[in-house]
């Protein structure tokens, strides 16, 4: 499956390529591979599998394909407000980019920030980079918790698509989005909600099905 985000980009494949194969194929027929090849690349960067979200109801997936970066503490100054978690995942351009909502939730807020293009796989780039930041509203036991999910540009990657839009419910695993050519995606949750964080730096994950964090069940007896 090839992800809508990546229509633009496959027509402009597919008429540049079509253009250098028919002139190498009139001056050397076997460099038409190179052409080819090119344009099946530009196919499989957009590729966009479907994916199932875990069946448990209290935990929070990758909203990204990718490696973590890190696993680090925010305080009552983050976008959330109050003190959680946040882990970043960085995605190369060997990942699928497609951005997938970790959980359940109603889309309070989407802010776009300009900022510098670091390296995503610095923790700093989620603060300076430039970011789109999606804010949910996530119910957990009768309460309404913010969760924060950030696509950071990176070195390379200089496009970001949020495809969401106030108000709006989001599923578990459900398409929020991508950026294009390498990046990093940020999940930030609060403290009430990142009772087990179940990955580490380095741990491969995939977008809308590898658990980041799992919230504390309340008790039957309260």
């Amino acid at each position: 499956m090839i992800t809508k985000y990546g229509r633009r980009e496959i027509a402009l494949a597919t008429v540049l390529a079509g253009a250098v194969a028919a002139a190498m194929g009139w001056l050397f027929a076997p460099a038409v591979v190179v052409p080819v090849a090119a344009w099946l690349a530009v196919l499989w960067f957009f590729r966009d599998p479907n994916r199932t979200a875990p069946a448990e109801d209290n935990v929070f997936v990758s909203p990204a394909d990718g490696r973590v970066s890190d696993v680090t503490q925010v305080g009552s100054d983050s976008d959330l407000g109050r003190p959680g978690v946040r882990i970043g995942v960085f995605m190369s351009v060997f990942d699928v980019h497609v951005n997938r909502s970790p959980c359940a939730g109603r889309v309070e807020s989407v802010t776009y920030c300009p900022g510098r293009f670091l390296d995503a796989r610095d923790p700093a780039a989620g603060d300076q980079n430039e970011s789109a930041t999606i804010r949910l509203l996530c119910q957990r036991d009768g309460a309404t918790h913010p969760v924060i999910v950030r696509q950071v540009a990176g070195l390379i990657a200089r496009r970001i698509v949020t495809d969401v839009k106030i108000g709006q419910d989001l599923a578990t695993g459900q398409r929020l989005g991508m950026i294009k050519f390498g990046s990093r995606v940020e999940l930030i949750a609060p403290v009430e909600l990142a009772g087990e964080v179940r990955v580490g730096p380095g741990q491969k994950v995939r977008a809308g099905q590898t658990v980041l964090l799992a919230a504390r069940r309340r008790s039957s007896d309260g």
